[in-house]
C-alpha cells in the first residue's frame, strides 16, 4: 500500500510511519519540519526505497497536488497539526492556518486525486479528544456522537478541521475516517509536553513545574498503541465513521508526575526523592479539568484495545529519555528551554 503521510516527522506521525513501514508499506512523508519535528526518529528508514521525506507546507496547494500526482497514494494519513495547547494560547494564528487551512488543502487535493483513480482509497484524519471539551468528575467518557465544546484555540482549530473532514465526506463522497485520541506518551516526544518535560527536568535536577494544583485529569495512551489504532481504523474502519482511541488510564497530572519521580528515584538515587522537586506554578488559561473517551465502538467494531500497560510504558519511556540525553539536551539548547507556556492570554 502506498501511504501519503502528513506530519510524519511529528511525535505521533513518526510512530505511525514506522509502523506502516514495518508492515511493508511505502510511505511518503510530507512535513514542514517545524520546531517539534524529529526526522531522526525514522533514521533507520533513510535510504530505504520504501520511505521518503518531502519538506513542504500542507497549506501550499500546488505543492500538495504535485506530491499526489508524483506518489499516487492509495491512502492518506493526515497527522500534521500544531498541537500545543500552551502555544495556541500564546498565538492562535498558526494553529488556524495549519490545522484548518492545511486540512482544507489536503482534503481538496485528496478529492481531486481520488476522482482520477479507481479502486480502494481512504483519507484518515488524526484528531484529539480535546474537541469535546472538559468533563466533570462523575461524567462518563465522551462517545463519538458527543457534541463538540472546544475550550482552547488548539482544540477549536482541531474541531474545525474535523468538521471539514466530515463535510468533504458527506458532500463529495470522499472516503474519510477520523480518530479521536487521548493523551499519547512515549519515546521521541518533544519535551514541552508533560511526560517528557518532567523526565528531562528531573534528570537535570531542575524544579518540576506543575500547573495549578495538578488535579487536572487525563487518560494516557502509549504512542505505539495509538499508531496501531490508526492502522486498524485505516484498514478496517467503516467509511465516514469516527472512532475514539483511549488508554483507559485516567489519572490527575500530579499522580503522573509522582510516578515519573519514582522512576527517576530508581535511576538516580543520589537525587532522590525527586518528588521534592515538584513546584506548583500559575495555571494556564482555561485549563480543561478532565478528558476521557468511551472506546466501546472501536473495541466492538474492530477489536482494538491498548496493549501497553501505563506503568510499564512509562518505565520504558523514562529509560529511553535517560539513554538519549544528547537528543533532548540539544533541543533544550537550541529550540526550547523548558519554560511553561500559555499561562497568560496573549
Amino acid at each position: 500500500m502506498r501511504v501519503l503521510m502528513t506530519g510524519g516527522c511529528g511525535f505521533i506521525g513518526t510512530a505511525i510511519a514506522d509502523l506502516m513501514l514495518r508492515r511493508g508499506n511505502q510511505v511518503l512523508n510530507i512535513d514542514k519540519l517545524t520546531y517539534a519535528a524529529n526526522p531522526s526518529a525514522l533514521q533507520g528508514w533513510m535510504g530505504s526505497d520504501r520511505y521518503r521525506i518531502v519538506k513542504g507546507d500542507i497549506c501550499d496547494m500546488a505543492k500538495v497536488l504535485s506530491v499526489f500526482e508524483e506518489f499516487q497514494p492509495d491512502c492518506v494519513i493526515h497527522a500534521a497539526a500544531e498541537s500545543s495547547v500552551d502555544r495556541s494560547i500564546d498565538g492562535a494564528a498558526q494553529f488556524l492556518q495549519t490545522n484548518f487551512v492545511g486540512t482544507y488543502t489536503m482534503l481538496e487535493a485528496a478529492r481531486h486525486w481520488w476522482a482520477k483513480r479507481k479502486g480502494t482509497y481512504r483519507f484518515h484524519h488524526v484528531s484529539t479528544d480535546e474537541v469535546f471539551g472538559s468533563l466533570g468528575p462523575g461524567d462518563p467518557g465522551v462517545r463519538e456522537q458527543t457534541s463538540y465544546a472546544p475550550n482552547s484555540p488548539y482544540a477549536a482549530s482541531k474541531a474545525a478541521s474535523d468538521h471539514l473532514v466530515r463535510a468533504w465526506g458527506q458532500t463529495y463522497g470522499l472516503p474519510v475516517v477520523t480518530t479521536h485520541s487521548t493523551n499519547s506518551y512515549g519515546p521521541w516526544q518533544f519535551p514541552e509536553k508533560l511526560v517528557p518535560l518532567m523526565i528531562t527536568k528531573g534528570a537535570e535536577g531542575e524544579a518540576l513545574p506543575l500547573y495549578g494544583a495538578g488535579d487536572n485529569v487525563r487518560d494516557w495512551l502509549h504512542v505505539a498503541d495509538h499508531a496501531e489504532a490508526v492502522r486498524v481504523v485505516l484498514e478496517h474502519g467503516n467509511t465516514g465513521e469516527t472512532y475514539n482511541v483511549g488508554g483507559s488510564f485516567e489519572q490527575p497530572n500530579v499522580e503522573i508526575v509522582r510516578m515519573i519521580c519514582n522512576e527517576l528515584d530508581e535511576h538516580m538515587p543520589e537525587n532522590a526523592p525527586h518528588e521534592r522537586m515538584i513546584c506548583h506554578v500559575e495555571d494556564r488559561v482555561a485549563h480543561d479539568w478532565r478528558y476521557a473517551v468511551d472506546t466501546t465502538k472501536i473495541w466492538s467494531d474492530l477489536r482494538w484495545r491498548p496493549e501497553i500497560e501505563f506503568r510499564r510504558g512509562l518505565s520504558r519511556t523514562v529509560d529511553w529519555y535517560l539513554q538519549n540525553r544528547p537528543w533532548w539536551q540539544e533541543i533544550r539548547r537550541k529550540r526550547y528551554r523548558g519554560e511553561r507556556l500559555g499561562r497568560k492570554a496573549a
